[in-house]
């Protein structure tokens, strides 16, 4: 079979174009090759290509002559599939630049917003074939692209004689013609029509032409063209955010569940919204206890919440003593306002193995789960593995597990094959991906983009941590510097990323977690995208986020430093404060902290005991005391841990990082008028200006393997201490950001102006790290009365209270933003309603981050039954959408 390429492209002197690509083992169609230039500005490459090859995938680019190598913009290859009988093809192509629309041609548009398989009309076999094509990703479920000319064979310019071009590889559009049909040349435009064949809109522009055929008496000549040209407003489309655990059911257990998420979708389509977005679904069950209800502590990236299973769903018990039991659990655990973890986690599991009782064996032997666990079994076998250890041992510490503190997968698989837990850890998994892969086409079918959760980190003791060691870095703690939500900045407890070993096989273990996702999702929320720039490594001694460093990073030595104009002194190292200081912190304790705790250090210095020096000696010293006095203790041993000015960088010897926010420190204070103004402008250069073009590439290395192995909308949570390379990274990469109005991105604002953010973005009224809009009006009175004369160009005082008609505002204000995707919390469509909305704006808070240990349980307080049915509610979200500049229908 002999293929020749073509391609116009006007290049330079002394630049080449080559093309690479992928065919299979028997023709490993890889490597450049160089193509040869036409006189008229065409580049061809013929190739012999072996008759079993039935498709390959291509790129092309140029080489000057210094070795500069530059590729097509848009990082999609292309595709030739070939038909057995062919002999000779002809495949010409367009150098690809980046479509305006991108994020349009992801899964979250071809899959769900519009998503549809549209066959064309049948065409008889030709041994001559003219095949035409053309990207539209924005032609709507129940629309048809055409294609008409002035040929008889396209039915001579009449739209009614348009022939229906093939979208079975949407939003690629295909039409194959008979060559002997047409006198050439051919001139062509594409036209739209509806789902009743009337025209919509014909393509802008000129009419498309082709010249010529070539005289082989068998060849197909495929016409790759340029997008579908069309004049229409930038895409925008709206949807709700909510954890799954919050939602609410007449048939849920006393938790949110996959049955509720399917509810949420169709009422996401009844109030004409196109995206339901929720944290992370992945199972966190360490403890059995609530402390197990943060959803960004996954022990496992793959295995899913056995509480969101759908008992409803699952399947009725046959035992009549039982069914009643549970159903009066069920109704008083759906009488509690709030998710109570333990007592959920405990009856929803018995009824999960009462009913493996009654239905596991036949299960387990059903081809179903044959099919799921070939697909599985590489996660689910040391999951399960895990699970029945972290019982056994009373502990998820693996290091406590003895014998099998090394994960051994054939020890680990024959365990499998025999004990009743891990078969019982495998149906669980089995019954939760099956209901998840049932939401997830429920909500394809609908339109509705599922959009999921990709927490920056997982737990040290953890399945991943376990079975995968050299991965991790358990030596440091992931979290986030000082922010707008903590002050003393955050400690996340996972362990950070061993970054180098992951690369050595080019990320497979991150695109591998990618691809899993793509199971449900059509878009996805890269939590902390700044974790893939540097993250915010702490030191395991430490119990807050204060006193790490980032990582990568490039720290000072001790000659940089004093080049800022800072003589550098061993002092700043050491956690040491001052008499007079510690009299000030320490208050009417100062005496019994002194004589117990701190030792002299130098003139008129503290520094802490050996058996309190660090946080975590100081945490475990006052575990057990909980009174006033002791926390205010403790509270000041925390501090006095972390007055240092600088920190030793713990991979590199002899080099240190300026501690963040020490112009707040007692360490500070203690410095020249001339120090202090070194070590601000040092702090400046370091936090702000030293890192930007080594953390952009840092991030484009890693984030640009798994950005191209999904097909998935990648959103970026972008929010904090941002590096001015992120924004470029992320538009590079096309990974939308997120935009916040009470959270502003501009240096000197306040609020956000909401018409101009990016377009790649989203825009949301609040995260579940915030207050929500009831709640964050409440707040600060100075703030909201700056945000009301400011931003809802309010006259006077501002509300006591955000009120529907405010709320009604503030809502159509996001709606009309610039961002491409406005996502609302529930809570904040709620607000819209007087008798909806709940009683105390401050239950409707999701997560506190200044609290390490808080109890994820917020739950909506009323049903999704009630949620649909609520007619007036429903219709002013419908009225707000259609007032707005939405447009995700056109």
């Amino acid at each position: 079979m002999k293929v020749t390429f073509h391609i116009e492209y006007w290049t330079d002197a002394g630049q080449q174009l080559c093309i690479a690509g992928s065919g299979t083992e028997e023709w490993p169609f890889a490597g450049a090759r160089e193509m040869h230039r036409e006189a008229n500005g065409e580049w061809t490459l013929q190739l012999t290509v072996p008759p079993s090859v039935r498709a390959i995938s291509y790129r092309y680019f140029w080489v000057d002559a210094g070795g500069k190598t530059v590729t097509e913009p848009w990082e999609r290859p292309h595709r030739a599939v070939f038909d057995p009988s062919g002999e000779v093809y002809h495949l010409y192509d367009y150098w690809q630049e980046t479509p305006p629309d991108i994020a349009l041609y992801s899964s979250a548009f071809t899959k769900a917003v519009y998503a549809h398989t549209s066959v064309g009309q049948p065409t008889e076999n030709s041994r001559r074939t003219l095949v035409i094509r053309v990207p539209n990703p924005r032609a709507g479920k129940n629309r048809r692209l055409t294609i008409t000319g002035n040929q008889a064979v396209l039915g001579f310019w009449r739209p009614e004689q348009a022939r229906e071009m093939d979208g079975t590889d949407f939003p690629e559009w295909e039409i194959r013609l008979n060559a002997d049909d047409i006198a050439f040349p051919l001139e062509y435009k594409f036209l739209l029509r509806d789902g009743t064949g009337q025209a919509i809109r014909w393509e802008t522009g000129e009419n498309r032409l082709w010249k010529h055929f070539p005289p082989e008496s068998d060849v197909t000549v495929v016409v790759s063209g340029y997008p579908y040209r069309e004049s229409l407003p930038a895409w925008k489309g709206v949807g709700t955010v909510i954890p799954v655990f919050s939602l609410r059911s007449e048939q849920s257990f006393g938790i949110g569940d996959l049955h509720d998420l399917k509810l949420l979708t169709d009422w996401a389509e009844q109030t004409n919204q196109c995206l339901v977005q929720v944290l992370p679904l992945n199972d966190t069950t360490r403890t059995h206890t609530w402390e197990d209800s943060y959803p960004y502590s996954a022990i496992s990236v793959y295995a899913l919440h056995p509480l969101y299973i759908s008992l409803t769903e699952m399947g009725t018990l046959k035992d009549v003593r039982k069914r009643s039991f549970y159903r009066q659990v069920q109704q008083a655990l759906n009488a509690k306002e709030e998710v109570d973890y333990e007592a959920v986690e405990q009856n929803k599991l018995n009824y999960c193995r009462d009913f493996f009782a009654q239905e596991g064996a036949s299960a387990l032997a059903s081809d179903a789960f044959r099919l799921f666990w070939e697909t599985a079994q590489t996660w689910l076998a040391p999951y399960a593995a895990f699970c029945y250890y972290r019982d056994k041992y009373r502990t998820a510490d693996f290091s406590e597990w003895g014998e099998h503190a090394v994960y051994r997968p054939e020890r680990e698989q024959q365990r499998g094959e025999a004990c009743p837990e891990i078969a019982f850890t495998y149906f669980l998994q089995f019954v939760l991906h099956t209901q998840f892969k049932d939401v997830s086409e429920h909500a394809r079918r609908k339109g509705i983009i599922l959009k999921g959760d990709l927490p920056i980190g997982i737990h040290r003791t953890s399945v991943e941590a376990w079975t995968e060691a050299a991965l991790f870095n358990g030596n440091g703690q992931a979290g986030a510097p000082p922010d707008v939500f903590s002050d003393r900045g955050q400690n996340w407890s996972f362990p950070t990323y061993n970054w180098e070993v992951m690369e050595h096989d080019d990320f497979a273990w991150w695109k591998k977690r990618l691809r899993a996702l793509e199971y449900g999702f059509t878009a996805l929320r890269i939590d902390h995208i700044l974790g893939f720039f540097r993250i915010w490594e702490i030191p395991v001694d430490c119990v807050e986020g204060l006193c790490g460093h980032f990582r990568p990073a490039l720290p000072f030595t001790a000659k940089e430093i004093e080049d800022w104009g800072m003589m550098f002194r061993d002092t700043f190292l050491r956690a040491r404060i001052h008499r007079r200081h510690a009299a000030e912190l320490l208050g009417d304790s100062f005496d019994e902290v002194v004589e117990t705790y701190l030792s002299p250090d130098g003139d008129d210095h503290f520094t802490l005991n050996a058996f309190c020096n660090t946080q975590r000696k100081v945490n475990d010293l006052f575990r057990e005391r909980k009174d006033a006095v002791s926390a205010k203790i403790k509270a000041g041993l925390f501090a006095i841990a972390g007055e240092v000015l600088f920190l030793a960088d713990p991979y590199e010897p002899a080099k240190y990082h300026p501690r963040i926010s020490a112009s707040g420190s007692f360490a500070y204070k203690e410095l020249t008028t001339e120090e202090q103004q070194a070590f601000d402008r040092l702090s400046f250069h370091f936090f702000y200006e030293r890192h930007s073009a080594f953390w952009k590439e840092v991030a484009l290395k890693r984030l640009t393997p798994l950005v191209n192995c999904t097909d998935m909308l990648i959103c970026g949570e972008d929010l904090g201490m941002i590096p001015d390379s992120v924004h470029e990274v992320m538009s590079r990469l096309h990974i939308l950001t997120l935009e916040l109005e009470r959270a502003p991105k501009t240096c000197g604002r306040e609020f956000a102006d909401l018409q101009r953010l990016p377009h790649a973005s989203v825009c949301t009224t609040s995260t579940h790290d915030m207050p929500p809009l009831r709640n964050w009006w409440n707040e600060d009175r100075g703030r909201t009365q700056r945000y009301y004369q400011q931003a809802l160009h309010g006259d006077g005082t501002a509300p006591a209270a955000c009120t529907p008609e405010l709320a009604a505002q503030i809502l159509l204000n996001h709606l009309n933003a610039s961002s491409m995707l406005t996502v609302i919390p529930l809570q904040d469509w709620l607000a819209l309603s007087e008798t909806l909305r709940h009683p105390c704006p401050e239950r409707e808070r999701i997560n506190i981050p200044a609290d390490p240990h808080h109890y994820w349980r917020y739950r909506m307080h009323l049903t999704l039954e009630t949620l649909a049915a609520a007619h007036d509610l429903n219709r002013q979200i419908r009225s707000l959408i259609a007032l707005s500049t939405v447009n995700d229908k056109l």
